[in-house]
């Protein structure tokens, strides 16, 4: 009976933390799919301009945003092991690594966005917009990364009805700048696909400012102080940073490059099938912020019970997490499946397209058990502090056998474009079992730690 109380509570407090982030995830990913959407009711050089604008951009933002995940680890388990004196040190030096890595990713793409949207062999003018698009999204690289860290430590703390306040905040004022930008509305110059771009950046700029207006006037953020004492940088910490984080945000790299990697390869087809490419792996990736949050919101609850060191507690929301993920996913493929008609409608109104991105989202379907077994892994991993297998993991099934499998069923078979999504779906089944095999390795073996160091 004790049991399955404490089994309910669990799943209470794991609904508590992880509601809030599955709002936020979807309201900032909410932005990227605003973008294409209605880019897309432009014209369908715009959709498939910011599309590829996009998916170069999300790996980048996505890889680089995973070593400032490591934050939430760190201050979960510092949290867990009541050292919160050690929190506001740790966030400071997270901003100092952030501030570093947005200036670098504004010193590197000003060398290589040309060259590899030249090696695409694009349409000229879907080329412009997806540079032009990249260039106005640049203004915001900043705020974004450093608000990714506030939000980590915002998050670290349980307190993800915040980050979700500020999100959903922002999500109405990018909207709004999209219509006023992209259609040229209200006296402001109509600039297409390109005007989501400036929109998305203004809006990064406006949710941090709220951000740091929310930590130091608002309890509990206030009690730690994180502004009120200025920090040297420290190499020290930003060794833990970076240790946690690299393979974080290797991890994430590698499995979302593979879809701009696919994305340089469908370039070899028409604009018609790019932009039903795009808008599919758009609405699959929407969709990916189930699991995706699940899996952030294992990595505050796993860490700060392993931080605590109960370890049977962090097993017991591996098992909810993963089992809630499954459950959700197998009710987003049949909606999916039912519906996609109406999900490729959102995107487009030309026929063509229309009728290739409804193809393409049957295989959408498919994507969702993978990612609901090891996503979810991947959080609860991070929640020990155990990122290399991972990083691995990542590699393996997705450049070694993900990419390849998809180039010889798209070039040596009738599949053709389609060749590329089974590719995809066959990586993440391979990263899936892989990784639940490690998980049951790590919590036995901190199980078995625990119980030894009782009885010693």
């Amino acid at each position: 009976m004790n049991q399955t109380f404490s089994k309910t509570e669990k799943m209470k407090q794991f609904l508590f933390i992880l509601l809030p982030i599955l709002m936020t995830q979807f309201g900032m990913f909410s932005m990227s799919f605003f973008d294409t959407m209605m880019s897309g009711r432009v014209g369908a050089d715009d959709l498939a301009g910011v599309a590829i604008g996009s998916s170069l951009w999300m790996p980048v933002f996505t890889g680089l945003s995973g070593i400032l995940m490591s934050v939430t680890p760190i201050v979960a388990q510092l949290i867990g092991a009541d050292k919160k004196k050690n929190v506001a040190f740790t966030v400071v030096q997270g901003l100092y690594v952030s501030i570093i890595m947005a200036l670098i990713v504004i010193v590197i793409g000003f060398f290589v966005v040309n060259p590899i949207l030249n090696a695409m062999n694009l349409d000229p003018n879907v080329a412009r917009i997806a540079l032009d698009y990249l260039v106005a999204l640049s203004i915001g690289i900043f705020p974004l990364f450093i608000y990714t860290v506030l939000r980590n430590f915002i998050d670290a703390l349980g307190q993800t009805r915040t980050s979700m306040f500020i999100t959903l905040l922002g999500l109405p004022i990018n909207v709004a700048l999209n219509y006023l930008l992209i259609f040229g509305k209200f006296g402001f110059p109509k600039l297409g696909g390109v005007g989501a771009g400036y929109a998305t950046a203004i809006t990064y700029w406006c949710i941090l400012l709220v951000a740091i207006w929310i930590i130091t006037r608002k309890d509990p953020f206030q009690s730690f102080q994180v502004f009120r004492t200025f920090y040297k940088p420290a190499w020290p910490s930003f060794k833990e940073i970076l240790g946690i984080g690299i393979p974080i945000g290797f991890a994430i790299f590698f499995e979302t490059s593979i879809f701009s990697a696919v994305t340089l390869f469908m370039s070899a087809y028409d604009t018609v099938t790019i932009a039903s490419h795009q808008a599919a792996i758009n609405f699959a990736s929407f969709l990916y912020m189930i699991p995706l949050s699940i899996s952030m919101a294992l990595t505050i609850v796993v860490g700060f019970e392993a931080g605590a060191k109960r370890f049977e507690d962090a097993k017991m929301y591996s098992r909810i997490g993963i089992l809630l993920a499954v459950c959700l996913a197998l009710l987003g493929a049949v909606f999916l499946f039912l519906f996609k008609e109406k999900v490729a409608a959102l995107y487009t109104t030309d026929s063509k397209v229309l009728a290739l991105t409804t193809h393409f989202l049957i295989y959408a379907v498919f994507f969702q058990l993978s990612d609901a077994i090891q996503a979810p892994i991947q959080g609860a991993l991070r929640g020990y502090k155990d990122v290399n297998i991972t990083f691995f993991m990542a590699l393996i099934s997705y450049w070694v056998i993900g990419l390849p499998l998809g180039y010889i069923l798209a070039n040596y078979t009738g599949l053709a474009a389609f060749g590329y999504w089974i590719g995809l779906i066959s990586g993440l089944a391979v990263g899936a079992i892989g990784l639940s095999y490690r998980l049951k390795t790590i919590q036995k073996r901190f199980i078995s730690s625990a119980q030894a160091s009782k009885t010693a």
